[in-house]
């Protein structure tokens, strides 16, 4: 072990909805856009009665913004 922890920075991608509040269309182009900056799905956020609310992405920081912050 170095000693370095990973530090991470996190992202909400909201699906896209419908009328009937239901997801309307496949979040996969977006997703796609994403994964190539670098982010990972890490889970969805579901509504208490169903339904996806949030899909929760996470990538690690970059050196630059780990020193700026640090």
């Amino acid at each position: 072990m170095t000693g370095e922890t990973t530090r991470w920075e996190y992202r909400t991608l909201r699906p896209p909805r419908g009328s009937a509040r239901a997801e309307a269309e496949d979040p996969q182009a977006a997703l796609n856009e994403l994964g190539e900056e670098g982010w990972e799905l890490v889970c969805g956020v579901d509504y208490t009665d169903g339904g996806t609310k949030y899909l929760v992405l996470k990538r690690p920081k970059s050196v630059a913004d780990t020193e700026s912050h640090g």
